[in-house]
């Protein structure tokens, strides 16, 4: 079967993008390894990216990967949507880097002898094995990827702390799993899109395994870096080293749909709106 030659560029690009390692000695292998590099980038280099995605939406974004090479790449299970939606400003969409972060399920809960000692239980577990050390490097623009022990009822989102994150410049959080006070956080604004609903707490739940490694969401591979868009239509991951040729064909494409349904606003007499200008 022949293959297409921008296809074949669009795959490599993203490989290149996660920095994928070749080989590794017995004692590393031993000891463990990551055999896909976390590449360091700038604050400047990644507000340089954001720019060229303003205001694309997933569907274009899609359509951009296709053309770029990367047909069906970056496309997040579809039954991770968003918590809250604004149609009116459009305030649930996102178009960030990634920041990841990756939590999986505790092995031995290790419950207190007494209940009186419950609380200094529960503030060790969230201080130690699943602590949120990674907002140290949580910088404006992020989207904070969070790859979850799915099958848990562990609510690793909360109102509080989404809202701090929110603070501290994340545009917004994308998980596999899921968050609690959702009500709360509705009420705040901070986009979330999540797999599901959940209750419990971390403590005894999960624990924290990686900050700024590739993860899994949904079925797609997000590298610290990436560029997250989400919207109504879910959420697309763009390979960083494939985002500025993707984003040069979603603008096209963008731009032909707004011009489009503009014209066609007008001979239906409709008001224009914000998604057309």
């Amino acid at each position: 079967m022949k293959v297409d030659k921008s296809i074949m560029i669009g795959w490599m690009l993203a490989a290149a993008a996660c920095g994928f390692a070749q080989t590794a000695d017995i004692e590393t292998l031993r000891r463990g390894v990551n055999f896909i590099e976390t590449k360091p980038r700038s604050e400047s280099a990644d507000a340089e990216i954001l720019k060229l995605f303003q205001g694309l939406r997933v569907a274009d974004v899609s359509d951009g990967m296709d053309r770029a090479g990367l047909p069906g790449t970056g496309l997040v299970d579809p039954s991770i949507l968003p918590l809250w939606k604004d149609l009116d400003g459009f305030t649930h969409r996102i178009c960030g880097i990634a920041l990841t972060v990756r939590y999986v399920p505790a092995q031995i809960p290790a419950l207190p002898e007494k209940l009186d000692g419950f609380t200094a239980w529960e503030g060790g577990w969230y201080n130690g094995l699943s602590s949120e050390t990674w907002t140290q490097i949580l910088r404006p623009g992020a989207v904070v990827v969070i790859d979850d022990a799915e099958d848990l009822d562990v609510g690793t989102i909360g109102s509080f702390n989404i809202l701090a994150w929110f603070k501290a410049g994340a545009l917004g959080v994308v998980t596999d799993a899921g968050a609690r006070d959702t009500d709360e956080i509705s009420r705040e604004k901070v986009p979330l899109y999540l797999n599901r609903r959940s209750r419990g707490i971390r403590p005894g739940r999960n624990v924290l395994e990686s900050v700024n490694r590739p993860v899994d969401i949904g079925g797609v591979l997000v590298c610290p870096g990436d560029v997250v868009v989400a919207d109504g239509d879910g959420v697309v991951v763009v390979p960083r080293a494939a985002a500025k040729d993707v984003a040069a064909h979603a603008r096209g494409i963008l731009d032909g749909d707004k011009a489009g349904r503009k014209a066609l606003y007008k001979s239906m007499g409709l008001p224009l709106d914000k998604t057309v200008e």
